[in-house]
């Protein structure tokens, strides 16, 4: 018996109508009607003292009391003699000194629900990772979620911390992180891969090592001297905290509204004699 040989047009198309077919029988699987976006992470202005300025990557502005801005990107930086204190949109609070800029290179927010009821937890999960340029800054966190990232980092060193009260000071031979409140890893650069734990009321100075080396990360105790300015910045960054808090007004949850708190006038507080306690 002879076998029958089928051209190979007629293959190529048999070929096709069988995967044709496969894939018609195959369960289709559509995106997820009404999943929850990512919002456009914020930073609201809390307060301004002289000239600051923002660059967030369409023009330069002059920031104002009460604007909000996408924070991703975003290049700030206070004049001489002037200070700023602004609130993220995961509500961590950053107070700047006067000559200071960062460069927020990362900050990721995952969708939350809208009209919370407790301020002082992270409404969602969220990465911040920021440059230091020059300058002083203070910042005062709630409390961050499980899986949430905290980076700062300067030309000489770095701090990871989850949540807390820090201040960091950047100048061209030292990188100074003081931490009063809350736990950090500092590192001296991309060269120290193991880093240093920072406990409460302790201070990493980080200074430039040798080459082909680690920067040196030295931690000793916060100096009596150092901690009532210390203290400033950050009570400065913790009551931006206050002013403001975040809601999702776009349906689809991407769009991030900043709320000012209108503080209320509150009683002034009574002291009682223990002796007139029952």
């Amino acid at each position: 018996m002879k076998t029958r040989h089928l051209p190979h047009s007629r293959l190529t198309f048999m070929a096709v109508c069988t995967v044709a077919t496969v894939l018609t029988l195959l369960p289709t699987f559509a995106p997820a009607q009404g999943a929850p976006k990512s919002p456009i992470g914020k930073i609201y202005v809390a307060s301004v003292s002289g000239e600051s300025l923002i660059n967030h990557g369409e023009k330069l502005e002059t920031m104002s009391v009460k604007s909000a801005y996408r924070a991703e990107g975003s290049i700030i930086e206070t004049k001489p003699k002037a200070t700023n204190a602004l609130v993220y949109s995961n509500g961590t609070g950053i107070f700047f000194d006067p000559d200071t800029r960062i460069d927020i290179e990362k900050f990721h927010q995952e969708a939350f629900t809208p009209n919370r009821t407790d301020l002082e937890v992270e409404p969602s999960r969220s990465q911040t990772e920021v440059l230091l340029v020059r300058g002083t800054i203070g910042l005062c966190t709630g409390k961050l979620v499980a899986g949430s990232s905290m980076v700062y980092r300067t030309a000489l060193g770095s701090v990871t911390s989850q949540s807390g009260k820090l201040v960091i000071e950047y100048g061209p031979e030292a990188t100074k992180f003081s931490l009063l409140e809350g736990e950090g890893l500092v590192r001296g650069g991309l060269l120290d891969l193991g880093g240093k734990v920072l406990h409460p009321g302790e201070q990493a100075i980080v200074q430039r090592g040798g080459s082909s080396e680690a920067n040196n990360v030295v931690v000793t105790p916060i100096p009596d001297a150092d901690r009532p300015a210390l203290d400033e910045r950050v009570y400065a960054a913790c009551a931006a905290r206050k002013t403001v808090y975040f809601d999702t007004s776009a349906g689809d949850g991407s769009e991030v509204t900043a709320v000012p708190v209108v503080p209320q006038n509150l009683p002034v507080p009574v002291t009682v004699s223990p002796a007139k306690l029952p």
